[in-house]
């Protein structure tokens, strides 16, 4: 049986439509080797893979044709420069959502020892690299999936970082008050077309309602309470949801309602503050 060469393997997986670093990664991971170490590949193009490598690589290259994340197949994905343990019980944490948590940081740097809830913390990403860059810190974090929770779990304790974990629907149990709520939210509307290419996440990270909106009219309607005053409610949302989320923070009564774009330029994060001298009403 004629070898494979590194460089005909991913020669093959580019034809077959795969995106070149898609390509690299898999066959990385699957050669033991850290996902981020392409330069490695270029030295080494030459090297026959063995037999069984090649069969593993070519069933991993249909898995990712198939649509499945390159993160599910390599159990790993990086966020705000934290190696992630992710799966099918989470979403994917993408890169735009860094966006949240720059801006988060950007709110809480004058606040000493602030107090932090991530919503839906799914993997633990945005709570993690939060807690991650501010030690002091008490971060929250909060899933209505104990599967999520146990991903966001393991992540903690590999990472050797406080976060706490509770599970619970939003802000329903969740009393605070918070200098920060943060949170990526599913918004997606329920029948939207582009759902399809998502099948192997979790839909209930992905879709809100009819509109995209509805869980995130629930964290908003129910942050006011938890906010302490001059406290920050930071949400993520889609690419045309901006002026309907922001409608929406100002009637809950936030000020200095406003929002972050992403790397792309494409409005991404929107959020609002507790006004000073209210005080989170009790429940």
């Amino acid at each position: 049986m004629p070898t494979t060469t590194i460089a005909q393997a991913l020669a093959r997986a580019q034809a077959q439509g795969l995106a070149r670093i898609d390509a690299q990664m898999l066959l990385l991971h699957l050669l033991g080797r850290p996902v981020n170490d392409r330069a490695w590949l270029l030295t080494h193009d030459g090297d026959a893979l063995a037999p069984h490598d090649g069969q593993r690589y070519t069933a991993l290259c249909a898995r990712r044709a198939g649509g499945e994340p390159v993160a599910y197949l390599t159990g790993q994905k990086e966020f705000w420069g934290l190696p992630l343990a992710v799966d099918a019980r989470v979403l994917d944490p993408r890169p735009d959502t860094e966006t949240l948590v720059a801006w988060a940081l950007e709110v809480l740097q004058n606040q000493h020892a602030p107090r932090i809830a991530d919503l839906g913390t799914g993997s633990g990403a945005i709570a993690l690299a939060l807690q991650h860059e501010r030690r002091d810190a008490s971060v929250l974090a909060v899933d209505a999936s104990a599967d999520a929770l146990a991903v966001a779990r393991a992540n903690a304790e590999r990472l050797g970082l406080p976060v706490r974990l509770q599970h619970g629907n939003w802000l329903a149990s969740i009393t605070g008050p918070f200098d920060a709520i943060v949170s990526n939210p599913p918004y997606i509307p329920a029948q939207d077309p582009h759902l399809a290419a998502l099948t192997h996440e979790p839909l209930s990270a992905l879709a809100s309602g009819a509109d995209g909106l509805a869980d995130i009219r629930a964290i908003i309607a129910q942050a006011p309470r938890a906010l302490a005053p001059g406290g920050w409610l930071l949400i993520e949302h889609g690419w045309d949801q901006a002026p309907a989320v922001q409608a929406l923070l100002r009637a809950a009564g936030l000020a200095q309602v406003q929002g972050r774009n992403d790397l792309a330029g494409i409005a991404r994060c929107s959020g609002g503050s507790m006004p000073v001298g209210l005080s989170p009403s009790v429940k």
